[in-house]
């Protein structure tokens, strides 16, 4: 199948007792879907996406995608994954201190080989859409949570990736701005049929996606649909 597949994926931790962080989930989001993955913390929602993203390994089970198994691939081959077709945006930014948001912004399109006119360009485009035009020329350090977090969305997007994962996206933003973005990554999602996971705790989330998940200890508990019509935009 086109889109992200997992395949009854386990992970554990041995932190003097055994941890079941994931333990055996699986999980089909088709190309243009979007499905919001819920439950409390220590369920093992931000492991599974880190599996999904390719940069930890299932114990047991299989990640695919587009039909590719990340565990098939070689160190090199996922970082080059990571960088091109899987937009990663983690819960804590990560921005580069020493570079202001708009080079934090191409600083993915720079790394896969798109020159620094082009990146700025694709960049400055994705920040003007998140509301921050006017902080381009800014560091990290001179920008609020909510904007440093909209600097790294811009900069996950601006390759245009097949697979989008998003860690607590709206945490820093406000209801207005939380919406907008949530919005706009569906969007993103069903023009460029990329596959996307929001991994969150924000119910307001729930009207913008497709399918909602559930996760327990684990273990994936029940799927729960949205009303009628509220996924279509």
């Amino acid at each position: 199948m086109t889109g992200l597949e997992l395949r009854e994926v386990v992970k554990h931790y041995d932190a003097g007792e055994l941890v079941r962080a994931v333990d055996g989930v699986s999980l089909r989001v088709g190309s243009g879907e979007v499905v919001a993955l819920c439950g409390p913390s220590g369920s093992g929602k931000s492991t599974l996406l880190r599996m999904a993203a390719g940069i930890e390994l299932p114990d047991h089970g299989a990640v695919l995608l587009d039909g590719r198994n990340l565990g098939e691939l070689s160190v090199h081959a996922r970082t080059l994954l990571l960088r091109s077709e899987i937009g990663l945006i983690p819960q804590r930014d990560s921005l580069v201190e020493g570079y202001r948001a708009l080079a934090n912004a191409a600083v993915r399109l720079r790394a896969a080989g798109v020159s620094r006119a082009d990146a700025h360009e694709q960049a400055t485009a994705w920040l003007e859409r998140l509301g921050l035009a006017a902080r381009a020329g800014h560091y990290p350090s001179q920008l609020s949570g909510g904007e440093r977090q909209r600097v790294a969305i811009a900069r996950a997007l601006a390759t245009t990736p097949r697979l989008i994962l998003a860690d607590e996206p709206t945490s820093h933003l406000d209801r207005r701005r939380g919406e907008a973005i949530v919005q706009l990554l569906a969007d993103s999602a069903r023009a460029h049929g990329a596959a996307v996971v929001l991994v969150t705790h924000d119910d307001r989330i729930e009207a913008f996606v497709d399918r909602v998940e559930h996760l327990e200890d684990g273990r994936l508990a029940h799927a729960e649909l949205p009303a009628v019509g509220a996924s279509g935009g």
